[in-house]
């Protein structure tokens, strides 16, 4: 990592460390309001409401955690499942899912102790920067106001401009080590928070049935839709010109003997139909599975892509062999949707496509200069992408602000062959 890069998690460390501790003086009141939504559970209808609110309270302070250990590189996943179908808020069958939920308990337990760890660790993690800050702006200080006596130092106190002078080598020290701490110090919270709010393994196995659940169906559906695609393709397209292929010659046979002329006439236009017939076949065959991507690849189908848009874009590849035929396709068909999705909406003037493979992880990510604002809650074709990728335990993530620009990443766990086969 470079220094500057350092600098710059420190800094993010220390404010996320300020962050923790406000968020940790919260605890207390969040601890309070549950228990007292707790003891009033017996209370017909009010309980019951009360309850849920302070829970869901409760769940919320969770995910600012979770939220945090994700800015500190620890993600950690919610291990909430599912709420049952037709489990109204605040109603008995959401309560009896909420107060049967293992993490819901486990969320409850760590709010005093995470309180206690977070506001120690950041105020510890704010302070030191700060101390040092202080000793580099003391000269300044002095220099400006004059006499003053500042008491700054830690082996000594300030009385005077030399004393003052010998601050500042001390505060930048100090400023350092507090930038370098703060990340770990950082990392401590979050792995204590980790053992109260990940998932245990029975609920890391309950969502992962859950997701498996819902992929499978959005896969079902999903090859559902395309057939039925597919079928209105070849009834609208090249069924329809063959049977006008059809009725045209048996026309050409009732004419052939008494007028060959007009017999060769419809053969001709017969035979037109028939390649129009073809060619709209190749277009089908192309959309099912492109013969470039059987070809040349992810990397060549892809190259292929990108050289039949109007905006200029750049393809950089990583890839050390081929995919498995499955993926390659979804991967193909996810990113040239992504594609058609910037050139339609985002007004961009360049683009680009990463391609690499690191770890078993397929890592694809397509940016562009367009004017951002890209939202997967205003349309379905994120989420058909969205979808498209889960059915390989794949992720989509979006990073575009309004203005832009925009940056899509997918990721994908998958092995690749070798490059001979």
């Amino acid at each position: 990592m470079t220094p500057r890069a350092r600098v710059r998690a420190g800094l993010l460390a220390t404010v996320d460390g300020l962050f923790a501790t406000v968020l940790g003086l919260l605890n207390v009141p969040v601890l309070a309001l549950w228990l007292i939504g707790l003891l009033l559970s017996p209370i017909p209808t009010l309980g019951i409401e009360l309850l849920s609110v302070t829970t869901t309270v409760v769940r919320w302070r969770a995910d600012l955690e979770r939220r945090l250990a994700a800015r500190a590189g620890i993600p950690i996943r919610r291990p909430y499942p599912p709420a049952p179908d037709r489990a109204e808020f605040g109603g008995p069958a959401w309560l009896r899912w909420i107060v049967r939920d293992p993490a819901t308990w486990r969320d409850v337990a760590w709010l005093l102790p995470g309180a206690l760890v977070g506001v120690l660790l950041g105020l510890i993690t704010v302070a030191i920067p700060v101390y040092g800050l202080a000793g580099v702006g003391l000269l300044p200080l002095w220099l400006h106001l004059g006499d003053v006596w500042f008491g700054y130092g830690v082996f000594w106190p300030t009385t005077d401009l030399r004393e003052a002078w010998l601050a500042l080598p001390q505060g930048l020290a100090i400023l350092g080590a507090g930038l370098l701490l703060a990340p770990q110090l950082r990392r401590v919270d979050v792995l204590f928070a980790r053992l109260f709010l990940a998932p245990t393994n029975s609920a890391e196995l309950r969502l992962r049935v859950a997701h498996l659940t819902t992929t499978r169906a959005d896969a079902i559906d999903a090859q559902a839709a395309e057939l039925r695609r597919i079928e209105r393709d070849l009834h609208d397209g090249p069924q329809a010109r063959m049977v006008s292929v059809g009725m045209t010659i048996g026309l050409a046979e009732r004419l052939v003997r008494h007028d060959p002329a007009a017999a060769l006439k419809l053969l001709a236009e017969a035979r037109m139909a028939s390649t129009a017939a073809l060619v709209e076949l190749r277009h089908l065959v192309r959309g099912i599975h492109p013969p470039v991507l059987a070809e040349r690849g992810l990397e060549g189908a892809v190259q292929a892509l990108a050289m039949s848009l109007p905006v200029n874009t750049e393809v950089s590849s990583h890839l050390p062999g081929r995919l498995d035929t499955p993926v390659e396709s979804a991967v193909y068909f996810a990113v040239a949707e992504t594609l058609a999705n910037m050139v339609r909406h985002s007004k961009a003037r360049s683009a680009r496509v990463a391609l690499g493979y690191t770890a078993g992880i397929l890592t694809v990510a397509i940016g562009d200069d367009g004017r951002g604002g890209a939202d997967p809650d205003r349309g379905t074709g994120l989420h058909g992408i969205e979808r498209r990728l889960n059915a390989f335990d794949g992720t989509l993530a979006i990073f575009s602000p309004p203005g832009g620009p925009t940056l899509v990443t997918m990721e994908l766990p998958c092995a690749l062959s070798s490059p001979k086969t």
